[in-house]
């Protein structure tokens, strides 16, 4: 719980912030009331289940489930089911040039971009992780995700 309340404020902190922008990249979107409301919204997920093909809050999210619900429910932006296939969507953007609301993949099995999350800021992202698990938060500096870490997208608003 400690951990949510920490990013929480860190993302409203972010978000209430006007940022310059990043080198070689988009100014950061954390100012913009669109990202705000989404990565707050996939926050308040924090502690769902994992279910397998997961879709909806009430019944559990898989991965790609929960991305496509955030996505769909505060930017009401359609997103296809699978990570392979969100892995194609907007433009491929560099580790050092992440913002909230940007996508980070993972290779989890053999194939890449087996596995989503959204980034929140301060190398934290959120995500539906595995069977048995919920949703939520992880730094992308953790040993498992940092050599996992498949690239990252930048969908268009």
């Amino acid at each position: 719980m400690k951990k949510l309340l920490a990013t929480l404020v860190l993302v409203l902190v972010s978000a209430c912030s006007s940022s310059p922008p990043k080198e070689g990249g988009e100014p950061l979107r954390s100012g913009n009331p669109a990202i705000h409301d989404m990565t707050f919204y996939a926050m308040s997920l924090d502690g769902t289940p994992y279910r397998p093909g997961g879709e909806k809050p009430d019944e559990g999210f898989d991965c790609s489930g929960f991305v496509q619900h955030v996505y769909d429910h505060t930017l009401g932006m359609k997103l296809p089911r699978t990570s392979r296939e969100m892995s194609n969507l907007g433009s491929r953007i560099d580790m050092h040039q992440l913002a909230p609301g940007d996508l980070v993949f993972f290779k989890t099995t053999s194939k890449p971009y087996s596995h989503v999350g959204i980034y929140l800021g301060e190398s934290q992202f959120i995500h539906a992780p595995r069977v048995g698990g919920t949703i939520r938060v992880e730094s992308l500096s953790i040993g498992y995700w940092r050599t996992r870490y498949n690239g990252a997208r930048r969908l268009p608003l």
